[in-house]
């Protein structure tokens, strides 16, 4: 149930099926010279949208802005802080509640330190608010590090690589504009550097080149599955 697309009265015929929302967080962040800004909500949004299709769920409007430190010197990343992430995170969570919610995952398709902390922190501060509420916050990296690793040829592979590629060439192959040059970058061990694009000139962490649809198709499946599995455990939580 994609809320954006719902009626009112929809919405209040879905509480009788579940109580559980996804909400995809993203991010305007660069992504190499071949995909788009918005790679990270994309991913995430369509994660959320194709497990609502397995089990009935709520899917939020996708939060487009993320907390971007390493590439915020990168054309077109606009960051936000995670003061103001964090704070986006509970205000939804409690409007959702007061509509009647109880199981809230957050999925973020940006994987950012920082932005992660800010969201898992959000998270804890509702936990200890509210005693009638499950949170969950993850990373689609967080859910396929493991099985997704037979999928994928490069090691190391992460930000706009063979991952990422992969995944926007099997959902939204008219938004990817070739394959940017393969880069691993080295920023100097231990010290905070201001200009980051400096040591990361390409904004690409792995081989784009190694890219495939067909790889974007089975690491989307095995996300949704590994999603899936999450939402049933945390309801299955609730219901004990």
């Amino acid at each position: 149930m994609i809320i954006e697309e719902m009626t009112m009265t929809e919405f209040e015929a879905g509480l009788a099926q579940t109580r559980t929302v996804l909400i995809p967080f993203g991010s305007v962040e660069e992504h190499g010279s071949h995909l788009p800004l918005s790679t990270d909500t994309l991913e995430a949004y369509e994660v959320c949208k194709k497990a609502s299709l397995i089990t009935p769920l709520f899917v939020a409007p996708p939060v487009h802005y993320g907390n971007c430190r390493s590439t915020a010197r990168h054309p077109g990343t606009i960051s936000i802080s995670t003061q103001t992430l964090g704070a986006l995170f509970q205000d939804i969570v409690i409007a959702l509640r007061g509509q009647g919610l109880r199981s809230f995952v957050a999925l973020t398709g940006h994987a950012g330190g920082a932005h992660r902390m800010a969201l898992q922190d959000a998270g804890e501060a509702l936990i200890a608010r509210f005693a009638d509420i499950t949170v969950a916050v993850v990373s689609e990296f967080d859910l396929a590090q493991d099985e997704g690793r037979d999928i994928i040829e490069t090691p190391g592979d992460s930000h706009a690589g063979e991952i990422e590629t992969s995944r926007i060439l099997h959902t939204h192959p008219h938004l990817v504009k070739g394959r940017a040059p393969r880069e691993f970058p080295h920023f100097p061990n231990g010290m905070l550097v201001r200009d980051k694009r400096r040591y990361w000139p390409g904004g690409v962490w792995g081989d784009p080149g190694k890219a495939s649809a067909e790889k974007g198709a089975r690491l989307e499946n095995l996300l949704v599955r590994k999603l899936v599995e999450l939402v049933r455990e945390m309801e299955k939580g609730c219901d004990e």
